[in-house]
């Protein structure tokens, strides 16, 4: 079985540009009564649009508007009586691991740590007694003294136990000296491209391994139980949150008959649209049979990494780190190779969906669009670039003259705001994290979470977008506060515009009659008070007209 490994693991303007891209809505059963009726509130049908109530019939909607809705309703009708609170299109994470969500749900959680003895501390009380002690979510700039750690305590605290730890962002492990040695790491090994060992005054590895050298470590492998088992647990925490779909990156095969299976059943709770792992597309995958834009569960893209991350100073920059002079981060493809692999995946028919943080990576991404893709593909399979956080700003027009999808994730700029303009210094902070200059140029912009880098709530990545200020209302004003958006504009990335990534807009993204009734309830209204979004209780979250969750 396929082991879990690393690379698996805007505004109205827009608005208009997807409405002309959509097909006429299908028309749904103009008779019988309606099956399922939401009312009692506000209703957010999409941008600048409410209502006070819609009615489905199955899984589509057939009425919107208190009076049709009375008309529609009959005795065996479910109403969901929103009390004065508030309805949307169901919210979708544009760019999340719901494998990894379900999976680190039963590892040790380092999230918010503020020190190496916070961390032995979690995995003393929350690991396991014996065998391989696993975690993930560790900050090094969250602690006194930010920089990164080593084995010693490791192998202080759990002796010859392996430990594995990777950091919040996916892209870095810290591993105990007995790990390294069982996996033959030591001063002769030579990282792999696009990776890093780190290593003291001495030569010899720190236990800290960046991107690439990740993959010198063999975790212990996944059957797929296990993954059925994290996909069910993660569903089951996303719902609770909202979320009627998530964009599901970097699966392995394994993952992809799991899912097919849950959704074969009926098993799986709300909509996936997942993109393979680069490694499944260059070892063969073949593409499969498109599945209906009604589906809950689709293959549509492949992933593809093109650096690591800027908390591990493993993004790829245009010029050096301002906090590590004569380093520029970590490419993972030569130009070559990115055309070629980019290359495979239009010849699939699948959308090439690439991470890219740093300047950078950013810009051979666009170059390898630009050359791997004619006109005619790239509007057709609209290719995305994920997480978009360090952009030169003379790049941000090509991302429309290519037809270029940002997708980006609110809270990583609230969970990086501290410690980011030292890492690359002032004069690039214009390119960072910079939504209102991308809605600005008229590039779509789509908003996720990266849970479980995050959190799987797309409230909190809601109030980070209006606010740009972490749970404490810091900064005054927010981090860069020109590039706050509206509580509309927010909506729309998790709503509208995740549909129209994955080219599902003629189904969901809105609340009009012949969509899906995909539907997020909120027990009261949304406002653009960050602390009130993140506080707004999920009432119930609807699926093509099935409550999947419902709020005691």
């Amino acid at each position: 079985m396929t082991q879990l490994r690393r690379r698996e693991f805007i505004t109205t303007a827009i608005s208009g540009a997807v409405a002309a891209c959509a097909r006429p809505h299908r028309t749904a059963d103009p008779s019988g009564s309606a099956t399922l009726a939401v009312r009692g509130g506000t209703i957010w049908t999409s941008a600048g649009q409410t209502t006070d109530a819609v009615a489905c019939v199955g899984d589509r909607i057939v009425a919107i508007g208190e009076r049709d809705v009375a008309a529609r309703r009959g005795p065996d009708t479910r109403v969901i009586d929103l009390g004065g609170g508030m309805a949307t299109p169901g919210l979708v994470d544009g760019h999340a691991h719901l494998v990894g969500l379900g999976q680190s749900l039963e590892i040790v959680d380092l999230r918010g740590a503020r020190s190496v003895d916070e961390i032995v501390k979690r995995l003393r009380n929350q690991g396991p007694t014996d065998g391989w002690l696993l975690g993930r979510g560790w900050d090094q700039n969250l602690w006194e003294d930010p920089q990164m750690p080593t084995h010693a305590p490791l192998d202080a605290a759990f002796g010859d136990r392996p430990v594995w730890l990777r950091r919040v962002d996916g892209h870095a492990g810290w591993a105990s000296a007995a790990l390294l040695r069982t996996a033959g790491i030591g001063r002769e090994t030579t990282p792999p491209a696009g990776g890093e060992i780190l290593r003291n005054a001495q030569g010899e590895p720190t236990g800290v391994l960046i991107d690439a050298a990740m993959d010198l470590i063999t975790p212990p492998a996944s059957s797929r139980t296990d993954v059925r088992r994290w996909v069910l647990a993660g569903a089951a925490h996303a719902v609770e949150r909202g979320l009627t779909g998530v964009h599901e990156m970097g699966i392995a095969a394994d993952a992809d008959a799991v899912y097919r299976e849950l959704a074969a059943t009926g098993e799986l709770p709300l909509r996936v649209d997942a993109y393979a792992a680069a490694e499944w597309l260059t070892g063969g995958l073949q593409p499969h049979a498109v599945e209906p834009a009604n589906a809950s569960y689709r293959l549509v893209g492949v992933k593809f990494y093109a650096d690591g991350a800027l908390g591990s100073r493993g993004a790829a920059l245009l010029e050096d780190y301002s906090d590590r002079p004569g380093h520029r981060g970590l490419i993972q493809y030569d130009a070559p190779t990115l055309r070629r692999i980019v290359g495979l995946a239009v010849a699939a028919g699948l959308q090439p969906a690439t991470h890219a943080i740093g300047d950078a990576a950013n810009r051979a991404v666009l170059d390898a669009y630009a050359e791997a893709m004619s006109a005619a593909e790239r509007s057709a399979l609209r290719p995305r670039i994920e997480h978009c956080q360090i952009v030169a700003l003379a790049d941000i027009p090509r991302f429309v003259e290519l037809g270029v999808i940002a997708s980006m994730q609110p809270t990583h700029a609230t969970s990086d705001m501290e410690w980011v303009p030292p890492r690359i210094g002032p004069d690039r902070l214009a390119g960072a994290y910079a939504w209102q200059r991308f809605l600005a140029a008229g590039v779509p912009l789509v908003f996720g979470s990266d849970f479980p880098v995050e959190h799987a709530d797309p409230r909190l990545g809601l109030a980070a977008a209006v606010s740009r200020q972490d749970t404490g209302a810091q900064p005054p004003g927010g981090w860069l506060p020109d590039q706050r958006l509206s509580l509309d504009q927010a909506l729309h990335a998790f709503t509208r515009m995740p549909a129209y990534a994955a080219r599902r807009e003629d189904e969901v993204g809105v609340l009009a009659i012949g969509m899906l009734a995909d539907i997020t309830c909120f027990a009261r209204p949304l406002d653009p008070d960050p602390a009130s979004l993140r506080a707004a209780p999920i009432a119930a979250t609807i699926v093509g007209g099935r409550v999947v969750f419902s709020a005691p």
